[in-house]
């Protein structure tokens, strides 16, 4: 068995979602005189590749410490939407059906494609990362309520539509830009679709529901898409812990690892060396001029 790394790289570059703290690094020793390193670390829980804990959005909630394992790591369905979901799209649960078989009690991991426009991307593009990737609306929830999902991972920046939270006030140029996609598209206005009732509805409907999701994935997913594989997610043991940084993993067999390292052999690179596919930026970058047109 080998493991696909699904992690964003996290250093003092990496974003926190808008307004929370970053990571600030600081030596506190050095090897002279002190005879070893050590570094002082603050930050938010939600940056990088994060898991958004249940008692993040509700107080009688579990912290991350109280998930099991059997919670944590799990069989899971991978579905690639940047063939149908440009910025401010909305994405529903039978794009998510016509491409990859869902199981009850199925972990879920939506590929946007947006993690192509995170800070270690070639096309990085942070506002278009935390602010205008897709997102789903409340017939998704119910269909993941109904399956009994364990936790849902998304590539960007939250696994609810950016305009579907407080974003839509702090970024109005962007708002305005979501207006005219939704208007266009559904013919409704943004506080016409997601209104007062849906309100960040992935956060404070669904982990009542004990569906957590995981944010800001990566690392190589590009090779895993639309398929079904055993995913796993590690945060910390983390007592009283809302959310937690983590690290996500794909566990495969030897002989299809092989495979997937020749392949990733053959497709760019970020800086940190995760391989990414150009034909999700191309589609992704297709659907949003076609959005805003």
């Amino acid at each position: 068995m080998k493991l696909i790394d699904l992690t964003l790289p996290l250093g003092i570059a990496t974003p926190a979602w808008p307004t929370y703290e970053p990571l600030q690094v600081k030596y506190f020793k050095r090897l002279a005189p002190n005879g070893a390193n050590g570094q002082l670390l603050t930050h938010s829980n939600h940056l990088g590749t994060h898991l958004d804990g249940e008692c993040h959005f509700w107080t009688a909630g579990k912290d991350i410490a109280s998930l099991t394992m059997d919670y944590l790591v799990n069989e899971a369905a991978v579905v690639d939407l940047s063939d149908v979901a440009g910025d401010y799209d909305v994405y529903t649960s039978k794009m998510v059906t016509d491409r990859v078989e869902v199981k009850h009690g199925d972990i879920l991991i939506i590929h946007t494609g947006y993690h192509h426009f995170g800070w270690d991307m070639p096309e990085a593009d942070e506002v278009r990362y935390m602010v205008q990737h897709p997102g789903p609306d409340v017939e998704f929830a119910k269909w993941a309520q109904k399956l009994e999902l364990r936790w849902i991972g998304v590539d960007c920046g939250s696994a609810d539509h950016p305009m579907n939270t407080i974003i839509r006030n702090w970024m109005p140029r962007q708002a305005k830009q979501a207006e005219k996609v939704f208007q266009k598209k559904f013919h409704k206005s943004l506080e016409e679709f997601y209104t007062d009732e849906k309100y960040q509805f992935m956060h404070l409907d669904m982990f009542p529901h004990h569906i957590l999701h995981a944010e800001c994935l990566g690392g190589d997913l590009d090779l895993l898409l639309n398929r079904r594989v055993k995913i796993g997610f590690f945060p910390w043991r983390f007592v009283d812990g809302e959310s937690s940084i983590g690290r996500c993993v794909a566990f495969v067999e030897d002989d299809e690892y092989e495979k997937l390292m020749a392949k990733k052999a053959t497709m760019p690179k970020s800086k940190f060396g995760d391989c990414y596919e150009p034909k999700h930026i191309e589609s992704l970058n297709k659907l949003t001029k076609a959005n805003l047109a």
